[in-house]
Order: structure tokens, then sequence, then C-alpha cells
């Protein structure tokens, strides 16, 4: 029984009305903070500590979800989403697995292992992380342009956001450069303060820009396609496009809480350049302005890191 073509084909928001679309949307969003690192985070802060069981309420709490949505008429539309979401969390948990085994520990993590190796292999687990998540999207029959896996129309009209003084539409030729400027200065100060006492160590990256280059690409890659183009096909047809948008933004945020940047400034920053990632996805109907910020972004996250002057969640 296949059930790909109503689900990848759903064109627009089905008419319900406004408590039913209210109780809707409280169902996309709890269904994202199930996934998502609050649960993980509220356990850290409170008991200093994740408890082995939360894995299992969390499968648990996905398998109900994807039976909800084949059981339940009135979340039907939302069923593509909480069976992507159920492949990443299972996709990201057993490629973490996987790389606290001891052979891969004694593959890659072995002491005096360089940056290269370590990060490079890294990146190869998250990269079979994004494969998983295109093939699942793929058997859901999504398109290639679904996910929005091109390169879209890079002039396409940017909506105004008057946080920005931006008072009428501008082609994102002209507001993705605006907002490059001001993300580097943003995540500049914020790595300039958190790495301040190492930060002359920066030289020393140098000799390791190449591997910083492959790392910063294969990383916005993996981190649009799995919190960005994976959340937003499935849903900005269904919850419409702003909302999808908040959604996986916020996803995006809480996921670096111990990423870089770290701890309720991370978030925020992070939850912010999500928002304005996933409006360029939209909004271009392509992939190559968010991974394209996403990059430059990453590369002076990891030109840092690559002389540790800067970790994970700031430890």
């Amino acid at each position: 029984m296949s059930i790909t073509a109503p689900v990848a084909q759903q064109k627009a928001i089905e008419p319900i009305g406004s408590l039913e679309r209210t109780n809707f949307l409280w169902i996309a969003w709890g269904a994202m903070l199930l996934v998502s690192a609050l649960p993980n985070i509220v356990f850290l802060e409170g008991r200093g500590s994740v408890p082995s069981w939360l894995i299992w309420a969390k499968i648990g709490g996905l398998l109900g979800l994807v039976l909800l949505g084949f059981v339940w008429q009135a979340v039907r539309s939302l069923r593509a989403f909480f069976i992507v979401l159920a492949a990443i969390y299972l996709a990201q948990e057993l490629f973490f697995r996987v790389s606290q085994t001891d052979w891969w520990q004694w593959q890659f993590n072995y002491a005096g292992v360089t940056f290269r190796v370590t990060m490079l292999s890294e990146q190869g687990l998250r990269l079979a992380v994004s494969l998983a998540i295109i093939v699942t999207l793929l058997l859901l029959g999504f398109r290639r342009a679904d996910i929005f896996l091109i390169k879209g129309q890079l002039d396409a009209p940017a909506a105004p956001v008057r946080l920005f003084g931006m008072k009428a539409t501008e082609p994102w030729t002209h507001f993705g450069w605006r907002f490059l400027l001001g993300a580097i200065l943003a995540l500049g100060i914020f790595l300039g303060i958190a790495a301040w006492p190492m930060l002359g160590r920066l030289p020393q990256a140098l000799p390791l820009l190449p591997a910083v280059f492959v790392l910063a690409l294969f990383n916005a890659f993996n981190e649009e396609l799995v919190y960005r183009a994976a959340l937003l096909a499935p849903l900005h047809k269904v919850i419409g496009d702003h909302q999808a948008i908040y959604l996986a933004a916020l996803f995006f945020g809480l996921g670096h809480y111990t990423g870089v940047p770290y701890g309720v400034t991370g978030v925020l920053m992070a939850t912010f350049l999500g928002w304005a990632l996933g409006k360029a996805m939209i909004e271009t109907r392509g992939f190559f302005w968010s991974w394209s910020i996403h990059f430059v972004m990453d590369v002076m996250i990891f030109s840092l890191m690559a002389v540790g002057s800067i970790t994970a969640g700031g430890r």
C-alpha cells in the first residue's frame, strides 16, 4: 500500500475551524519539541544529567505520532512530518551510537588524533544522517525541488522585515549580502568574547584552512538539510510558511545549547539565524542562500575550533 502520493502532493492548508486549527498547530509544535533538545536541556539543568529512559520515551512518542497520522483523520496531513521527525531522531541516535563504539573511537578519536581526522569522521556520520533523511523524503514522494535541493531563484523577492528597517520587498541578491554581513558581525562578537583568552592562537589555523573549508561545506549542508529542508518540506504547505519557518528555527536553535554558539545566548542566536535561513529557503525555493550564509558562519567557528580556542558547549 503506497501512501506517498497523497502526502507529498498536499497543496494547501486543509480547511479546518479556528479551534481545530489551534490544536493542529499545537500537535505539530509538540511533536517538534518532543524530538528536540529541550527535554535534554531541562534534565541537564535540573538534575545534572539526562536519564537513560528519555531516548525510549522519545522513540515511543514518535512511534505513537506516526501511528496517529494513519488512524486519526484530523492529523493525516501531518503524517509525513511525523515520519520525517522519527527518521531524523532515529538516524541521529543510531550514528551517535556508532561514534561511541570502541572500534570508532580507536579509528578516529584516539590519543593524539588530529583535528582533521576527528572532525571529518564526525561529518561523515552527519552526512550519513542527511542521506537517510533524503531517502526518507524521496520514499514519501517528495521531489528534489520539494525538499529545496536546487539552487532556487537567487534574486527572488525578500519579504519586508521591520526589524532590519526593511519597509519594502527587495531581491535576495541585495538582502542576502546585507544579512550575511550582519550575521558575521554578531557571530564575530560572540566568538571574540568566548575565545578572547586564546584568540592569539588563531593564526595557527591558517595551515588548517583547507580542512576548515571542507568541514564548513559539509556541516552547512548537513544542518540545512536536517534542521531546515527536511522540516519545511512536509510542513510549509500544511501549517503555512511562517509557522513552518518558526518551528524549524527553534528546532535548530535548541540544538545549539551544547553546540557553537552555546548556552542560552547560542540558542537565541541560532534560532534567529534559523529563522533567516528558513526565510531564504522558502522565499527562493532553493538551497543556495541558506547553505552559503551557513557556510561562512561555520568557517568562522571551525577556524577557532581547529586551534582549540573554542569548544562545543563552551567546555
